[in-house]
Order: C-alpha cells, then structure tokens, then sequence
C-alpha cells in the first residue's frame, strides 16, 4: 500500500497526498498526543509531520520504511518543539533581570562612568603619534579597510597591516598608562 502512496504523490496526485495522510495520521497523532502537553499541538505537529513528509518524499531511500521514517520525522518535530519552548521559558525569566540591566543603563551612574572612559580614550589617543591616530580613526570610526588603508597610506597590504598594529599597541601601552 504505502508503494502506491509514494508512486502516485509524487506524480502530484492530490487524492494520494489526502489519503496518505487519512491512513498514517492516527498513528503519528497518537504518538505525539502522548508526547506533549496539549492535544492542539499534538494535531499542530502532525500536521507539520506531514507537510515536512510529502515535500521531501523524493528523499525516501526504501519506501518500506515510512512509518519508521514518519515517526522519526514526528520524534524530530517534538524535539524543537521542547528546545522552543524552553529557550521561551529561559527569556521570559530573564526578562526582570533585562529590565533591571535596561533601568540601570539610563542611571546618571553609568552615564558618568561611560563618559569617563570615553573621556580616557580621547585623552589616550592624543598621546600617540598622529601616523597612528590616523589610522585607527580612519579602520575604527570611519570603518575602511586594510586594503583601502595601503591605497591611501600607498603602502603594500603587508605594512599596512603591521602599521595597524603597531598603532593598537601603541594605544593599548598609552590606555594601560593613563
């Protein structure tokens, strides 16, 4: 029987897609309604069993496998539908510590400490030499590349690379100073 479902599917006979569904249904329904909390997502999820199904029957390698591979598909669907749900579960618990992390950003105490540091990198970029200001600004604010830094500088790819870091360094030595 379930050759015949396989052969007429996938020549597009609709009819075979319904009675496919009316045949192995029940058993993969009353696999998941055992499964999962509700039986409304019980039917969600066979239904999305067979959907999945009928796209990639092609891919059957024996066709007297597919209650096994039915089920197989099923046991997946339940699988995300559980990672889903606790991966729900772990944000909406989060979410006070989010909203407390979020109030505290607006906070004049984090505004004065990201103002200081801010105020510390301004100060430490003007302790390097203008060759190495000039090259952070350029990669780091106004985001060129290292590639389009050696046809400005007109250096090769090479030394241009070495400049940068060389100029991290240097930024890094005078921060750690400051």
């Amino acid at each position: 029987m379930s050759h015949s479902f396989v052969k007429r599917i996938l020549e597009g006979d609709s009819k075979a897609v319904r009675e496919f569904y009316k045949f192995y249904s029940p058993k993969i329904l009353s696999y998941l309604s055992k499964k999962l909390p509700c039986f409304e997502d019980a039917q969600e999820l066979t239904n999305d069993v067979f959907l999945e199904a009928t796209d990639s029957l092609s891919m059957l390698s024996k066709e007297e496998n597919i209650s096994s591979w039915l089920y197989r598909i099923a046991h997946n669907k339940m699988v995300d539908f559980y990672r889903k749900r606790k991966i729900k579960s772990i944000l909406l618990s989060q979410m006070p510590f989010l909203q407390i992390v979020a109030s505290e950003i607006n906070q004049p105490e984090f505004q004065y400490e990201k103002n200081k540091i801010r105020d510390r990198i301004e100060f430490t970029f003007h302790k390097i030499s203008l060759k190495y200001q000039k090259i952070l600004r350029l990669h780091y604010e106004e985001n060129v590349s290292v590639k389009e830094l050696s046809i400005i500088l007109n250096l090769t790819f090479k030394a241009t690379e070495s400049l940068l870091f060389r100029a991290r360094r240097s930024f890094k030595l005078a921060y750690e100073r400051a």
